[in-house]
């Protein structure tokens, strides 16, 4: 097993003699000095992880995967700004499986609405989980965390790494003052020295400890809107993903995996397929079968031509029996009440009771590249190239699946067709590695059909929110929330670290648990429902059902008390968060929100505070009279700091947009055991043609610096189905809403 489960079950310990006196540890492991991984070419030099500089100037090491959210560009610029290089002359590559390349954020990394309000308990607690990432060599891009983490240590990295330049300028030409400029120490006399003469002398120098961080006042690329350093490649077709991956020799394969999740294959008849001209082999991989031919168009076709028996599925057969489960889970003892405030159990005298209950399908990722790997196998080795968002847990899976130890598996993380939380799975690089094992010494790339993909997917679960409130004087009074779902946390850790984690599933709750809202009383419990459909870490996670069920019902909330929805929350928001409140003044500003609308339009609000940063949402629709279209949309957010307001707001509108998609369209529905979606005909997304006109906002009055890629997405569901209330009158409780609307096409 990789090097995540070697660490977690020692995890809780480490917490826990962290937390109840072993400082000195905790301290040891967030002070310990990791090893540099980077092995330079000859004339090449690094001088910390994080860049080498060579005689066509500087290579910064992204640690984070580039999946279409600009990541590389903006951890690039902590580097530049710091190290005092021409952006022009910047190159990134991604980094190797890697301990230095740890995300310190993952865990600890987000502010809640009430960070300034924590005890000095809660402080020392976050403190001390904040040495797991690093322990356990967290190096997993996800979670929103990339730009929080990466802020000081990889601007750090650009400082030390100045000023090292700057001492090996001084050991050569003397002491004085010396500056940097575009990839040169300026001497005392204005002499230019190149990085490159000074490199190999300061590779050898020790960084100095108390190296001052440049104030945002001097920023030359960070808070401004930088051109993408990936844009040349990809605009051009040059970018390589990992279906690019072309090596000599190379054989290309696909595989059929059974169709009932989890279970495994009885019996197959491969003679057809094997009699095809250009099919090389047909290998048993357990629960399904792959096959290596000349093409992967051939692959495809005599996987086809195998005849398979399959076992049952270890889940119920149809979605009505996995919804049924779920409910039922609401009738037990939560896992969680996360939140709690005042007394939910009695309803206020006058008030005037609301309920409704909510329900959201199981979701696909559907990247737009499909799952691939390409692997070469040579009995003492294992090379992969694999687009992935967490390269050691890979590495680790991989090496287990051959019989291998990590340090034999190298991983090569090109650019990315789409992530979402998918390629935080490991299952297509084993694959990959055991078809490779069956072909030694030759690289074959493994390359899964839509249909395998859509059908083979760590979904988002499936969930159902039972919801009471009351509203009184116009004001909400109580708010009761049993949410139910499997639990993406358990399952996720468990099939990737071997470990699932006791106590409450924060994660479950999030985005309904954690807003700013001051109902006086205010319970949110989780309640996890058992059922074996593999399921994974979806754009925003639990945020993505609980931010509909939270803010449909407070829009519903709103409207028995006869009030404003938009004024509202801000009168619900404000006592508790400025900065939240100020968004909704904002958008309610860029919509006209309030003014006269024409006839046949219909607006929605939603608010949603997840991965450390607020986002308000106004949605508009028109019926056109052959169909309802979603017509503008506008984003207010705050991320605290803006690295880069263009890359923020592109990211806001992909977030918004993925969320669309899903509200309209998306559902995976099940039959017989097996999911009923194959392509993009049965699982749509909104097109250009159906796309909203979007306005972005960036706002920096957080106190933190909060996360980008993900909090676009929970906000748009609930906008959009408060704006066809609005529209129609007809409240939707079930996603997608197609099954509610016409919609325009």
């Amino acid at each position: 097993m990789g090097r995540l489960r070697k660490y977690s079950r020692r995890a809780f310990m480490i917490t826990t003699a962290a937390v109840a006196g072993g400082v000195a540890f905790g301290v040891y492991q967030a002070k310990k000095t990791l090893e540099n991984p980077l092995t330079p070419a000859e004339g090449a030099y690094t001088l910390n992880p994080y860049l080498i500089i060579d005689p066509q100037g500087v290579t910064i090491i992204a640690p984070r995967a580039e999946m279409g959210q600009g990541v590389h560009s903006t951890l690039a610029a902590l580097v530049a700004e710091e190290l005092d290089v021409a952006w022009e002359d910047v190159r990134v590559l991604h980094g190797p499986a890697a301990q230095a390349y740890y995300n310190g954020a993952l865990i600890t990394g987000h502010a809640e609405f009430e960070d300034g309000k924590r005890t000095a308990w809660q402080n020392f607690t976050r403190e001390a989980m904040d040495v797991l990432p690093k322990t356990l060599a967290l190096q997993v891009t996800g979670g929103s965390t990339a730009t929080i983490d990466a802020y000081v240590k990889m601007r750090m990295a650009g400082a030390t790494a100045r000023e090292v330049l700057k001492l090996a300028a001084a050991a050569q030409m003397g002491d004085g003052d010396y500056g940097t400029e575009n990839g040169h120490v300026i001497a005392p006399d204005g002499t230019k020295l190149p990085y490159i003469d000074l490199a190999e002398a300061a590779a050898s120098i020790t960084p100095p400890k108390d190296v001052a961080l440049r104030p945002s006042s001097e920023w030359k690329y960070l808070g401004r809107d930088m051109p993408r350093v990936d844009m040349l490649a990809k605009s051009t077709g040059t970018a390589e993903y990992g279906a690019d991956i072309r090596l000599e020799g190379m054989r290309f394969a696909t595989v059929r995996i059974n169709p009932r999740l989890g279970a495994a294959m009885t019996s197959f008849d491969a003679s057809e397929a094997k009699g095809m001209a250009g099919v090389e082999k047909v290998i048993d991989l357990g629960n399904g079968i792959a096959v290596v031919a000349s093409n992967t168009w051939l692959a495809m076709q005599a996987a086809d031509a195998v005849q398979i028996e399959w076992e049952a599925a270890p889940y119920p057969a149809t979605t009505d029996a996995m919804m049924q489960v779920i409910e039922a889970s609401l009738k037990d003892s939560p896992n969680s009440t996360l939140r709690n405030d005042g007394d939910a159990d009695v309803m206020p005298d006058g008030a005037t009771e609301i309920s409704a209950q909510y329900r959201v399908p199981y979701l696909a990722h559907t990247t737009m590249e499909p799952m691939n790997a390409t692997a070469l196998f040579t009995g003492d080795a294992l090379e992969i190239w694999c687009g992935n968002q967490a390269p050691i847990v890979l590495q680790g899976k991989a090496a287990d699946a051959v019989g291998l130890k990590d340090a034999q598996v190298m991983v090569h993380t090109p650019f990315l067709g789409g992530g979402f939380g998918r390629r935080a799975e490991a299952d297509v690089a084993v694959l990959a590695a055991k078809v490779a094992q069956a072909m030694p010494d030759v690289p074959v790339k493994v390359t899964w059909s839509r249909s395998e993909d859509m059908r083979h997917d760590f979904y988002r679960p499936a969930a159902i929110a039972q919801m009471r409130g009351a509203v009184k004087d116009g004001k909400a009074v109580l708010f009761d929330a049993k949410i139910a779902a499997p639990s993406v946390t358990r399952q996720s850790l468990l099939r990737i670290s071997g470990f699932a984690p006791p106590g409450a599933d924060v994660a479950h709750m999030e985005g309904a648990s954690n807003q700013p809202y001051a109902i006086p009383n205010y319970r949110v419990a989780g309640h996890l429902a058992d059922v074996d459909v593999p399921i994974g870490f979806w754009r925003s996670v639990g945020n993505s059902f609980n931010g509909f069920f939270h803010e449909s019902f407070i829009d519903e909330m709103a409207h028995a008390a006869g009030a404003d929805p938009l004024q509202f929350r801000i009168d619900l928001i404000a006592p508790h968060s400025i900065p939240s409140a100020r968004l909704l003044e904002e958008v309610r500003k860029m919509s006209g929100w309030g003014g006269e609308k024409p006839n046949g339009t219909g607006l929605g609000v939603a608010f949603t505070w997840s991965f450390g940063t607020p986002v308000a949402q106004v949605i508009e629709v028109t019926d056109t009279g052959d169909g309802i279209r979603i017509t503008n949309a506008w984003i207010a957010c705050d991320v605290g700091t803006a690295l880069d307001p263009q890359n923020i707001r592109a990211q806001m509108s992909g977030g918004m947009i993925y969320g669309l998609s899903a509200a309209v369209h998306g559902e995976i529905s099940f039959a017989d055991g097996e999911v009923q979606q194959e392509n993009f005909p049965d699982y749509d997304a909104l097109r250009m043609g159906t796309a909203p006109n979007i306005e972005v906002k960036v706002l920096e009055n957080n106190i933190h610096m909060g996360g980008v890629g993900e909090p676009g997405t929970p906000p748009s569901m609930p906008a959009l189905a408060n704006a066809l209330f609005d529209l129609t009158g007809t409240r939707a409780r079930e996603l997608p809403l197609s099954k509610t609307f016409d919609f325009a096409t």
